[in-house]
């Protein structure tokens, strides 16, 4: 029991640098953001464990950190519904990570039980609960001090104000739809108010160095509540490890309110670099990205083969077939789901239609994530298309409503389809359509009008959306009647949850209120509409949106 006490006694003195010369070595914080399930793409987390490792042998000082978007993004986190990502994480050793705006997407009670599984403390300053009762978010903290010789450093987490939006709405609504959760998304100010609080009480506990694990992005459309605009209005931030639009950032040095420079980094997306933040002993605080690394960790590697042994000969089961390639992008590379009609959105939108037998369907773009190969077609290509476990809902709408949604959904885009990877006026809300056909009139400007968390509020007399009209018992189209009440298919994302925004439908009386789960709807429109195949019919989009 001695020897125990003893070993216990200098391995505690070795952390918290009693040793004198131990507290003057590095401290290395390693970061990855936006990982979104790929667990053994490009670095994976083979590849991290044993660079992890190798830093450790460099220095005691090492810490492991996401700054979100980690547990969703592909079928291993559809099928275990987060689990088996959390499970990972906690064998590579993660100390702290962020809350991404799709670590939401299970559902408050789900996140709640992944936290709790997590050996990774979860971090968010930001996130508040205004509701009674217990908050699903109890473990989150908004910050940790950690001690590495004689120095400390505070670990500040702050999540995107657009998580509300960017995630399912109603998961953070009670039971009388009101918001209880929030994100200080009143307005930039308000953001940086909360975390320059978070920072001074993080100082004035006797931090030396503050380090901001944030989920803001750089996006232009996320303004005013980016990562460059958080550091702009505050000051006694270190250094800002960002996530969320997926940006490649080795380090760029921002100006603070008082005019300090503050780097600026973030990774990317799927483990394509690892970040590494170090501290030197005279105080030097630098970011680099780490993007040719070639080491593995073989235990590592055993530990995800096993985890995906459990579950892929389920995913590579063939379910159907299909003559043609659907996707999600033009053949020069361009995303054109969230911003043009593409044959993927057509098949779709269709099974929508066809498997709950009503008049229209809407598909929002953002949740239709990956192509369909021509060939043979397994369970996890349908999970892949549709990850996110949605439900189908039918619901009754007016043809007004049905306006205002596309309205909503076409709000941003622009003529032109883009330029590279980057597709033009792109939005997760643009809808993909059966049943109907319209026009989209970019001279027009939009006329939609959102309350302060983005949520749809009305539009203007003035349309950018045009010659609407509703597919015929026969096949013939006719006018949209704005007076009409028409039966609308899509899932209860959309038309429940006030995802991308759209709260026209959210009153409705339903028809089908929580029905077959997305990939399912696929799966079966294939098999019992298309008799298991794919025909010519996709080989190209029908021509129900027109953009002008």
């Amino acid at each position: 029991m001695l020897a125990a006490a003893l070993l216990l006694f200098f391995a505690v003195c070795a952390f918290s640098g009693c040793g004198g010369q131990e507290g003057q070595q590095d401290i290395v914080v390693l970061y990855t953001n936006d990982v979104h399930c790929a667990v053994d793409e490009n670095i994976g987390y083979a590849g991290l464990a044993a660079y992890e490792k190798q830093m450790e042998e460099e220095t005691p000082y090492v810490t492991l950190v996401d700054c979100g978007d980690a547990l969703q993004g592909d079928a291993i986190g559809t099928v275990s519904q987060g689990e088996y990502l959390v499970d990972i994480m906690n064998e590579v050793g993660y100390d702290f990570a962020v809350l991404g705006n799709h670590e939401f997407d299970y559902g408050m009670e789900r996140l709640a039980e992944l936290m709790e599984m997590s050996d990774a403390q979860y971090l968010g300053c930001n996130v508040q609960y205004t509701g009674s009762g217990e908050s699903a978010l109890a473990e989150l903290t908004p910050y940790e001090i950690v001690q590495y010789g004689d120095t400390e450093v505070a670990f500040v987490g702050v999540s995107t104000p657009e998580s509300i939006t960017k995630s399912t709405p109603a998961y953070f609504m009670d039971e009388n739809e009101e918001i209880v959760y929030s994100f200080c998304s009143e307005s930039g100010e308000a953001l940086c108010s909360n975390v320059q609080e978070t920072v001074d009480k993080c100082r004035e506990e006797g931090a030396d160095y503050v380090i901001a694990l944030t989920h803001l992005g750089d996006d232009e459309a996320s303004t005013p509540f980016r990562s460059i605009d958080l550091i702009a209005g505050t000051s006694g931030i270190d250094a800002v490890l960002d996530g969320h639009s997926h940006s490649v950032i080795d380090c760029d040095m921002v100006e603070n309110r008082e005019g300090q420079e503050v780097p600026l980094s973030s990774t990317g997306t799927g483990l394509e670099n690892i970040g590494q933040l170090t501290i030197t002993p005279d105080g030097n605080v630098s970011t680099r990205l780490i993007s040719d690394y070639e080491g593995k960790d073989a235990d590592m590697e055993t530990f995800i083969a096993d985890i995906q042994s459990e579950y892929e000969d389920e995913l590579e089961q063939i379910i159907a077939h299909s003559d043609v390639k659907l996707v999600t992008e033009s053949e020069d590379g361009v995303r054109l789901i969230r911003n043009r009609e593409t044959n993927l959105g057509d098949f779709c939108a269709d099974a929508y239609r066809r498997i709950a037998g009503a008049d229209i369907a809407f598909v929002n773009g953002g949740g239709i994530r990956a192509d369909l190969p021509a060939g043979d077609i397994t369970y996890g290509d349908m999970i892949a298309v549709h990850p996110y476990g949605n439900h189908l809902c039918v619901v009754e709408a007016t043809g007004q409503e049905i306006l205002d949604a596309l309205g909503m959904g076409s709000r941003s885009a622009m003529a032109e389809t883009g330029d590279g990877e980057n597709a033009a006026g792109e939005s997760g809300g643009f809808l993909q359509v059966s049943g109907l056909r319209y026009t989209i009139d970019t001279s027009v400007e939009s006329t939609v009008e959102v309350d302060k968390d983005g949520m749809f509020l009305s539009c203007g007399q003035q349309r950018r959306v045009k010659d609407v009209e509703v597919m015929q018992d026969d096949g013939s189209y006719a006018p949209i009647d704005a007076e009409a009440t028409y039966t609308l298919a899509s899932h209860d994302y959309m038309i429940k949850q006030a995802g991308d925004e759209f709260t026209m439908f959210m009153d409705n009386e339903m028809v089908v209120e929580e029905g077959m789960v997305d990939y399912q709807i696929l799966i079966t429109y294939i098999n019992d509409y298309l008799n298991g195949t794919v025909g010519e019919r996709y080989s190209a989009p029908e021509g129900r949106i027109t953009v002008e």
